[in-house]
């Protein structure tokens, strides 16, 4: 997955790495990450960006999609606030058809039964 990731600039740029599953991504914490400095937690765009990008390498994993599919919906559910700290995320894909796919994504820090967002994502894949 680390070839998908290279495709996609802000992937590159906030960090997003693979984790040791397929459909598993790190964030590692950079002081780049934080939007609130006095707590510091992680900024809410960076944390839902994160979600859509570790979604769009799985499904181009997934598809053998040649290009970034087209993000179509994304609903983040906010859960708790993100620490300056390492951040996982894990994909869920669920296929409606040939050239839509939904993705589930579940964010945590420490504990993967306590996440800090979840997210309901749909794409269009080109074929």
């Amino acid at each position: 997955m680390r070839e998908q990731l290279q495709q996609i600039p802000y992937a590159r740029l906030i960090g997003i790495e693979p984790g040791e599953e397929v459909d598993c991504f790190r964030l590692p914490g950079r002081k780049s990450n934080i939007g609130n400095p006095l707590l510091p937690a992680l900024h809410g765009g960076l944390i839902a960006g994160f979600m859509e990008m570790a979604a769009t390498v799985s499904v181009i994993h997934h598809s053998g999609a040649r290009s970034v599919p087209k993000i179509v919906d994304i609903s983040v559910d906010y859960l708790r606030s993100g620490k300056f700290a390492d951040s996982y995320a894990r994909c869920q894909l669920h296929f409606l058809g040939r050239r839509m796919i939904n993705v589930g994504i579940t964010a945590w820090q420490d504990d993967e039964s306590k996440p800090i967002a979840t997210a309901r994502a749909q794409f269009l894949v080109k074929e």
